[in-house]
């Protein structure tokens, strides 16, 4: 089985992690994934519950006309207290926290009762694993940045604190795609981070909008 994770297009907030629509900017990400994805033999959609990743899978279903799941396992990493907080807020209360994760050394989790990497993989291998096991040969899964790092991270085996080695910049309407071996029951990651469908499109990119938790000058918010 081949699985299409895609990343939510932009949402309309700059508040951290909260569950909103997508922005005008976002609904044209998901526009442009859905005609890219029109060619890719989809046969399902699912999507986390949260209405950014709801709106994009809608958006992009429209173009694939496909039965049309969700689950609530794909949802963004939990921020604990970080949510619904701006980003001068977020650098200032909580600059301990962020800059020792930036280091990628502990896997600890967003303060107040936050997730962190491993506890995103668990729940959303749990999903993955049940997905895969279904009679598809291509399935879209749209779902957020932490949740796809978490995933990838957990698949390859790797220390899950390196979460963040996977896209600095990962795309919003990004296309990361893994293949189940139905006969080996094993995993394999065959492209992170596709955004050629925004190529003529820069505007569209990250750059243009905050550049989540890596730089001091950047938005600390990556949920966007």
């Amino acid at each position: 089985m081949n699985i299409y994770l895609i990343r939510h297009g932009r949402q309309n907030s700059k508040l951290c992690n909260v569950d909103v629509e997508l922005s005008e900017e976002g609904r044209e990400q998901a526009e442009l994934t859905g005609k890219r994805l029109k060619n890719y033999g989809i046969e399902a959609v699912y999507s986390s519950n949260l209405l950014r990743a709801v709106e994009t899978a809608d958006i992009i279903n429209q173009y694939l006309e496909k039965p049309r799941f969700y689950d609530d396992r794909l949802r963004e990493a939990e921020f604990g207290a970080m949510t619904g907080l701006e980003n001068a807020v977020l650098k200032e209360r909580f600059k301990d926290f962020l800059e020792k994760r930036a280091t990628m050394t502990e896997d600890i989790p967003y303060p107040g009762g936050g997730e962190n990497s491993e506890m995103v993989f668990q729940r959303a291998k749990e999903a993955l694993d049940e997905i895969a096991k279904l009679d598809y040969d291509n399935v879209c899964i749209v779902t957020h940045g932490g949740l796809i790092r978490a995933l990838l991270t957990g698949l390859a085996g790797a220390p899950p604190a390196k979460w963040l080695t996977f896209g600095r910049q990962l795309e919003n309407c990004s296309i990361t795609e893994i293949l189940y071996d139905e006969e080996m029951g094993t995993y394999h990651i065959e492209r992170v981070n596709d955004y050629a469908h925004f190529e003529n499109e820069d505007r569209l990119l990250r750059k243009h909008f905050g550049n989540g938790f890596f730089s001091q000058n950047s938005e600390v918010n990556d949920g966007k």
